[in-house]
């Protein structure tokens, strides 16, 4: 870690009860977030003019009284809001000086189309400048995402293989990759997808030098405790679990029954949320759907 907060961050994922708030909606996924928030593509003409939108929304949601270190242990961005201000300070600044919450950058470009039933990432070009720019601005470390549709060995092993090819770029910068193949709920061989998941994941884990470090991002599985393994291993940091889709009481519910896994949400944590909504009422409906994802997380 290049700068003097990366012993602090390293504890507290490490130790600490609470989960990652997934604040990184990208270019494909605004339109929605914003839409779920009640912010309709009247509201805005061009990607800028979204884009702002969208950060004044998650301003809003770290700014809260609700959102603090006490319950969350990380927050993940989007580039463009790496780059912006909160409160008159920097986006990653503002989330560890004022909240105690370590900030992580989404570096993934989105995905490819599906091939052997799975959707890699597509290239990264100029990830190494984004490294060196997230070290600049005190980031501890990255997430990106692929998506697992069908048990596919090939597939599934090409997508381990991608991430961890990538994560251990990140890692020689000094940064903390938060690897996420992503298994899709709807998937009719989830079961199947996750077993070939965790095989090939525990191959790589296993290959890692002692200092390479790793954070796991993965679907709740079908199989309660199914990661197990990952989770004890000491090249992993942690593991969360994205939400999926699921909605919130349901992704809580699954969370519960996996030991030691917490959450990284990101749909599950704005649910209810909306821009026509006071102040009052949307720190009470915030406050209350982070200790509800913080009960999950510390079964």
């Amino acid at each position: 870690m290049k700068h003097s907060t990366g012993y602090q961050y390293l504890k507290k994922i490490k130790e600490n009860d609470g989960f990652i708030a997934a604040l990184d909606q990208s270019g494909g996924s605004t339109p929605k977030a914003l839409r779920l928030y009640g912010v309709g593509e009247s509201d805005y003409s061009n990607d800028r003019e979204m884009f702002d939108k969208i950060h004044e929304m998650r301003s809003r949601i770290v700014t809260s009284p609700s959102f603090s270190g006490d319950r969350i242990l990380g927050a993940i961005l989007f580039e463009k809001t790496m780059n912006l201000e909160i409160n008159g300070k920097g986006s990653a600044q503002y989330l560890w000086q004022e909240k105690q919450v370590v900030p992580f950058l989404k570096v993934d470009k989105g995905l490819e189309d599906e091939n052997n039933g799975v959707q890699l990432m597509k290239p990264i070009p100029g990830l190494q400048e984004l490294l060196r720019q997230a070290i600049k601005k005190e980031i501890f470390g990255t997430k990106m995402r692929s998506v697992i549709k069908n048990a596919n060995e090939n597939g599934v092993a090409a997508i381990v293989k991608q991430q961890f090819e990538i994560a251990k770029m990140i890692i020689a910068t000094e940064l903390v990759p938060i690897i996420e193949p992503e298994v899709d709920i709807h998937c009719e061989t989830k079961a199947e997808a996750e077993m070939m998941l965790l095989k090939h994941l525990m191959d790589h884990i296993e290959q890692l030098a002692s200092d390479q470090k790793v954070i796991l991002k993965l679907t709740i599985p079908n199989e309660n405790n199914l990661y197990t393994s990952c989770i004890n291993h000491p090249n992993v940091i942690r593991v969360f679990a994205l939400s999926g889709g699921y909605s919130r009481d349901d992704a809580n519910s699954l969370l519960t029954q996996n030991k030691r896994m917490v959450a990284s949400f990101n749909r599950a944590l704005t649910e209810g949320l909306s821009v026509e909504q006071s102040d009052e009422e949307f720190n009470l409906i915030l406050d209350s759907s982070i200790e509800s994802i913080y009960q999950a997380s510390i079964t």
